[in-house]
């Protein structure tokens, strides 16, 4: 295997799901930025290495930074009901099962709001009072992925990103199936952090649900300096 593959600390190459050994193989970039062009990162970093058969996958956050849909912070005007709702989030903050703040601020969750729409939220945020004793993520599941997927701020601790909110990426199947017609291989973008991940935008050809959850429960890829925003499936 190439010598270009190293893991990212803490994390395996290899995956077993459903008896087939996997390879989930991270590609190392640069720090990209607003003004790069996705199409040309694909060709600098993923093309020499992409092989027939693999599933490319890609950090939601590359596109959405390269689409330009980040926002600084203290940019996002805020409402009432935004910052009612963030009260409301549990992150456990103070607690050894802090993991983040997440939508728990105020600017989080006026993106969150501002993608789902208000009608969409109130209704969410009314079933998710009534269901959150025995029924939790209600919020979430009708808010829908795209929703779902807005960061505040970014999880990268990486300057300048730490100061800047990420909405939904835009159009996400059409830039999944760009993206594995100039790689000639299934593409999904995917959103993963340490409670797991999911897929934003498929190409034809990618893997169920099920296995992207599977693959990529551990996050491989890293939510820090890592900065392996692409990574390759191969089966072993």
């Amino acid at each position: 295997m190439s010598p270009t593959f190293v893991p990212n600390e803490g994390k395996k190459l290899e995956s077993v799901v459903d008896g087939v050994t996997y390879l989930r193989l991270p590609i190392k970039t640069r720090i990209i930025q607003p003004n790069d062009h996705l199409p040309a990162l694909l060709t600098e970093y993923v093309q020499p290495v992409v092989a027939p058969g693999d599933v490319f996958f890609i950090s939601e956050k590359i596109v959405c930074i390269c689409q330009g849909r980040i926002i600084r912070r203290d940019a996002v005007q805020t409402s009432w009901l935004a910052r009612f709702l963030a009260s409301k989030v549990r992150n456990y903050d103070g607690t050894p099962e802090f993991r983040g703040l997440g939508h728990g601020t105020a600017p989080a969750m006026q993106l969150v709001i501002e993608e789902a729409g208000y009608p969409r939220i109130l209704f969410a945020a009314a079933v998710s009072a009534f269901t959150r004793m025995w029924l939790p993520g209600a919020f979430y599941l009708l808010i829908g992925k795209q929703a779902k997927s807005v960061d505040c701020p970014m999880s990268w601790t990486i300057k300048p990103f730490d100061e800047y909110a990420k909405r939904a990426p835009l159009h996400p199947n059409k830039v999944a199936r760009e993206i594995a017609k100039q790689l000639g291989v299934p593409t999904v973008i995917v959103d993963a952090n340490y409670r797991g991940a999911f897929s934003l935008g498929k190409s034809s050809g990618a893997p169920s649900e099920k296995t992207i959850r599977a693959l990529l429960a551990d996050n491989p890829a890293g939510q820090d300096s890592e900065m392996t925003p692409f990574f390759l499936i191969r089966k072993s």
